[in-house]
């Protein structure tokens, strides 16, 4: 048993110093046909060749290099040179710049005509006058094709951009809801999307508009608005991180888009709620409370006629974002800003028939629960 045991340990020693040498011989690729920053100068005491240290030796005209060249391979580097710079391969003369410029140069055609030195080539740059730029000597890039380059591009560009899955599904829920609500509350949907209705400020009086957020029928149109907003939010809040922050490693993950999304909707649909009840407080401080159901009533006609557009620009958004995004950030921007803005604009209008805007209190109040709400909404969403 102890023989076996012998005879094993010594073909394991043995296995072993049979792959040291094999291993040794092995010389590592990128020595080979690479210039690295390994500069050395020249000790005038000894002689000798020591490592370049900048700052240190910055009155040295003259920097070596040790290198490994394979003249049946290109060994392309590029620099830059001024006039008069020379390089020599083992001290013989392979280059001499004539200008002032960038250059690039295949090492391997010159070293076949020069005797390597144990293996080696010492590359030597020297200029009369100054020391040579050795911060610039690097080994050349091959340039792209013009296909490459694109290809590349668009493969950045397209990673950079989250999966459209999340907003193809929304998008699809929300058409499934407003089909839903035009079968089951076909008076109410005529109601409130008849373009010829909209235009009738005596129809605030009538059908679900009467008493807003009263209903089931109400309730779930807000949610189909809801969803609308929040899905276009969502949408240029992560077109403006992919394009003003492109640096960024990471895009948004789907669950995160998802997670915004409901988010989002929940506001929204709060917000609208919260509306009516913000409208009521300041109506009581302002003396105002005859303006606040017809101002609420106009405010909700508005937002949910115009909101049956933005799952159209969605479409535009999951067609052209990745091809056109600063053009869609753009549209999906000024689609909610005039959403707002001409919700607004109509509140003004309709509460001016119930009651002069001239009057500065009314005007007053109309700043304190139209205005600077609209500037907070914009600068929260689109700026």
């Amino acid at each position: 048993m102890l023989q076996k045991f012998k005879a094993g340990l010594l073909f394991v020693v043995i296995f072993f110093c049979l792959l040291q040498p094999l291993r040794a011989q092995v010389l590592p690729l990128e020595q080979k046909n690479t210039i690295s920053t390994d500069w050395m100068v020249q000790n005038p005491a000894s002689g000798q060749l020591v490592p370049y240290i900048a700052g240190e030796h910055a009155n040295y005209n003259a920097v070596h290099q040790w290198l490994f060249i394979n003249p049946r391979q290109p060994f392309l580097i590029d620099f830059a040179a001024k006039q008069n710079l020379c390089l020599y391969l083992n001290n013989k003369l392979i280059f001499l710049a004539d200008s002032t410029a960038n250059y690039t140069l295949d090492l391997s055609a010159y070293s076949k005509g020069v005797d390597a030195v144990q293996g080696k080539y010492l590359l030597t740059a020297w200029h009369p006058a100054q020391q040579p730029l050795v911060s610039t000597y690097k080994n050349h890039l091959p340039e792209q094709s013009t296909e490459q380059r694109r290809s590349r591009f668009n493969f950045t560009r397209l990673s950079n951009y989250p999966n459209h899955t999340a907003f193809v599904v929304f998008v699809l829920l929300i058409g499934l809801l407003y089909g839903s609500l035009r079968t089951n509350f076909t008076a109410d949907f005529q109601n409130i999307y008849n373009p010829g209705i909209f235009f009738k400020a005596n129809k605030l009086e009538e059908g679900t508009l009467a008493k807003p957020i009263t209903s089931w029928s109400s309730i779930l149109f807000v949610i189909a608005f809801s969803l609308s907003m929040a899905l276009l939010i969502v949408a240029i809040h992560t077109n403006v991180q992919q394009v003003q922050f492109i640096s960024r490693l990471f895009p948004v993950s789907e669950a995160d888009i998802i997670t915004r999304i409901l988010f989002y909707t929940a506001v929204v649909f709060v917000f609208i709620l919260l509306k009516y009840l913000f409208l009521k407080v300041m109506g009581f401080i302002f003396e105002l409370e005859q303006v606040v159901h017809v101002q609420y009533n106009e405010f909700i006609r508005t937002i949910l006629f115009l909101g049956i557009f933005l799952p159209f620009i969605m479409l535009l958004y999951l067609g052209l974002n990745t091809s056109q995004p600063q053009t869609i950030l753009l549209v999906s921007s000024l689609a909610v800003s005039l959403l707002l803005i001409i919700t607004t604009l109509r509140v003004f209008i309709t509460v001016n028939k119930k009651a002069t805007v001239l009057n500065l209190h009314l005007f007053s109040y109309l700043c304190a629960t139209e205005v600077i709400p609209l500037a907070v909404v914009l600068k929260l969403i689109v700026f």
